[in-house]
């Protein structure tokens, strides 16, 4: 493999978005574990003292690749809910922007597996200033977009407000689970459209039993 030529012309900002971008592309990759300071510095073409002044150690890098993917998850589930089409009552259209919301959490950890994986490398990151959020979109991580979708659900009277309380918890968890099953655990073995149909009665659990 051929070596990187060091750059020492980058403007101020772009080296730490290109380090920042080689960090994505690792987890991207393979994951959280992948996501290391001097490979992302070989990968960005400058000598490693030169990424310092950006990220001081993995931990800081891996910090903002994982708000950078965090962001792209939200991205995706928001891309999903842009794609819902419109229904005749409010209440239809807040169920199928919870289903949305699900389906879009659950098809990337299936097509960004590593980035997925990153996002939630560190368990008590679960909202905060993210990296990376796309133009056009609201800027609100994966659980808010949760939240925001069973609030929109109480509104519009399809969920008893007797019950909203802690619901993002349960059905994160159920949404979540299922997600690390298809990617890492025994039902890795099932083909997408046995995962599809697995997502789909989940979802369907999840709408019912809150």
């Amino acid at each position: 493999m051929t070596k990187p030529k060091p750059r020492s012309t980058y403007r101020h900002g772009d080296l730490r978005r290109a380090l920042l971008d080689a960090g994505i592309e690792l987890a991207r990759d393979g994951g959280p574990d992948a996501v290391v300071l001097r490979e992302a510095t070989r990968r960005a073409g400058v000598v490693p003292n030169a990424a310092y002044r950006h990220f001081a150690s993995r931990r800081e890098l891996l910090a903002a690749v994982r708000s950078a993917a965090l962001s792209a998850l939200a991205v995706a589930m928001e891309n999903e809910l842009a794609a819902v089409p419109r229904k005749r009552s409010s209440a239809d259209a807040a169920r199928a922007a919870l289903r949305a919301v699900g389906t879009g959490y659950l098809r990337f950890a299936q097509t960004e597996t590593g980035l997925f994986r990153t996002a939630f490398s560190a368990p008590s990151l679960v909202s905060g200033t993210q990296e990376g959020h796309g133009a056009g979109h609201s800027g609100l991580d994966p659980f808010q977009l949760l939240s925001a979708a069973l609030d929109r659900m109480v509104e519009a009277e399809a969920l008893p407000v007797a019950r909203r309380s802690d619901a993002e918890y349960l059905a994160w968890s159920a949404v979540h689970g299922l997600a690390m099953l298809l990617i890492e655990g025994p039902l890795q073995r099932f083909d997408r459209d046995t995962a599809d149909t697995l997502s789909e009665r989940l979802l369907d659990m999840v709408e019912k039993g809150l």
